[in-house]
Parts: C-alpha cells; sequence; structure tokens
C-alpha cells in the first residue's frame, strides 16, 4: 500500500503535493500555521521588493518592479502573479542579503521588505548595514491552529506515513505543542523532514524514526530527504 508524506506548511502546497507525488509517495496535507492578508500602504519609488515567503506576495501589485525572492518556489509564484523581474537568492534570508548586495544600487531608491508580522528585522537590519534604505511592510500574520489537525492524527493512526514536512521552525513548535500524547507512540516508524536547525532542534523532543536537516535551507533540499 502506498506510503505518505504530511506536508505541514500553510498557504498554497499545491506544487509540494506535485513533487511529493513525482516521487512516488501520497501528499497529504494539514497546515499548522493559517495565513492572514494585510494589505499595508506601499511606497512610491521602491527600486525593488524583498520577498521573505510567497505568503507576502499577495499584498505586492505585480508588474516591472524588480522582485528578489528568498527561493525558488518563492520566485515561481511570483512570476505566475504577474512579476515580469524575478531574481531568486535560491536560499534563506542571508542569501537574500547577499543577492541584493549584488543586483541593488543604494543610491537608486529604497529597497521594500515584505514579510510576516515579528518577521525580517534581522535582514533589514543587515541591509541597512550596506548601506540601503529599508522599508519593511507586514503583508501577513502566520497564526497557530488551535487544536491538532484530524488529517495529520488520521495519517499518524493509518501507520502508512513515511514522512513529515517542516519547512519552518514555527511549524514545527506547532506540531510539537499540539500533538496529542496517545499519537507520540506513533512517530517511530515516521521521519521529520526539516528545512533548517531551528526546526530540527523542536523536533528532536519527540521519538521520530530520524530528524533530518535540510543540507540548505530551501524546498527542493527538504524534498530531497524524502
Amino acid at each position: 500500500m502506498q506510503r505518505s508524506v504530511l506536508i505541514t506548511r500553510p498557504g498554497l502546497s499545491q506544487s509540494t503535493a506535485a513533487q511529493v507525488a513525482a516521487r512516488g509517495y501520497l501528499p497529504l496535507q494539514a497546515p499548522f500555521l493559517t495565513i492572514h492578508h494585510r494589505a499595508p500602504a506601499l511606497p512610491a519609488g521602491a527600486q525593488a521588493f524583498l520577498v521573505t515567503s510567497g505568503n507576502a506576495l499577495p499584498s505586492l501589485p505585480p508588474g516591472p518592479t524588480r522582485l528578489l525572492a528568498v527561493g525558488d518556489a518563492t520566485a515561481e509564484r511570483a512570476r505566475a502573479q504577474g512579476f515580469t523581474d524575478v531574481v531568486s537568492a535560491g536560499g534563506d534570508a542571508a542569501a537574500l542579503a547577499e543577492l541584493a548586495a549584488r543586483v541593488a544600487d543604494p543610491a537608486a531608491g529604497p529597497l521594500v521588505l515584505a514579510s510576516g508580522a515579528g518577521q525580517g528585522h534581522a535582514l533589514a537590519a543587515d541591509l541597512r548595514g550596506r548601506g540601503f534604505r529599508v522599508i519593511r511592510r507586514v503583508c501577513y500574520a502566520a497564526r497557530p491552529v488551535r487544536r491538532f489537525p484530524d488529517a495529520a492524527a488520521d495519517a499518524l493512526r493509518s501507520g502508512r506515513l513515511h514522512a513529515v514536512l517542516f519547512l519552518s521552525a514555527e511549524t514545527a513548535e506547532v506540531f510539537v505543542r499540539l500533538l496529542p500524547p496517545g499519537l507520540a507512540a506513533r512517530l517511530g516508524s515516521v521521519a521529520a523532514l526539516a528545512i533548517g536547525a531551528s526546526a530540527a532542534a523542536r523536533l528532536e523532543a519527540l521519538p521520530w524514526l530520524r530528524v533530518c536537516r535540510a543540507r540548505n535551507p530551501t524546498l527542493d533540499d527538504v524534498l530531497a530527504l524524502i
């Protein structure tokens, strides 16, 4: 019987599901965060938008303004939304800062950093230290679900779950906090696949078959662990 992979990321995950299916596993979706979009006022004259998550894209107007995306999946979503000048950093916030330093000009206008509530402060500080004017705008808030999703519980009870994908430390933290005690024993045959060290550290307290950390903080590298 076909083994399954649980996808815990919020927002649009059809692309992730398709990539899981292409690897021969049944994709199951159970978000542990809910995304609440906002419509912030955006300044005129920005030389580029910096986007640390695809969840920020619905708050930005598509068009010719250059968009610097943290990774390839976010860049793909931006192009699909109508942005015509998109460059991917192919990594994390540090990679995005390096990309901005290479392709942007501190004298050419401000950078608009589109981020989630409580996020992006370190990236903004990094770029300001490089001489850029950075205008941070909160485009969404990610809030934890209140109870362990039924889809996730059913997947664990099925005995056919191969792995769980964790694409943020916040998602991992919510999973650990809400996991019903009676389901913890079901993790012994399941791999936890984490996008980075922070997510992996939060998962270590549970009795997984193994906790694997992606070589690089990208969706492709997490999927490679399957």
